[in-house]
């Protein structure tokens, strides 16, 4: 079963629709940025809103990652040519 973490706060209609397409889903919002880098290998998505800021260093230790989504506007808060770089989807949902 994929693993996603999101780790910014947002509405748990995000969680429920994780979980009834059977993802599990861990909601962790107060991450340090070496917590974040020591166990962003053990999910498959992060979803993030504009407090996380997924950069180089983080993309490079997500050995299982494939897709990182923001729930808002643009990807400025993500390393888009980092996560390109190791095939791993970036999607934005501005609505």
């Amino acid at each position: 079963m994929p693993k996603v973490l999101i780790s910014d706060a947002m509405d748990n209609i995000a969680k429920k629709i994780l979980l009834e397409n059977n993802i599990e889903v861990e909601i962790k919002t107060d991450f340090t940025f070496e917590e974040l880098i020591n166990q962003i290998p053990s999910y498959d998505g992060l979803i993030v809103r504009s407090a996380t800021k997924v950069t180089k260093e983080i993309i490079a230790k997500a050995n299982n990652l494939k897709i990182i989504g923001r729930a808002g506007a643009g990807v400025d808060n993500i390393d888009v040519t980092a996560a390109k770089e190791k095939n791993i989807i970036v999607m934005n949902t501005p609505g």
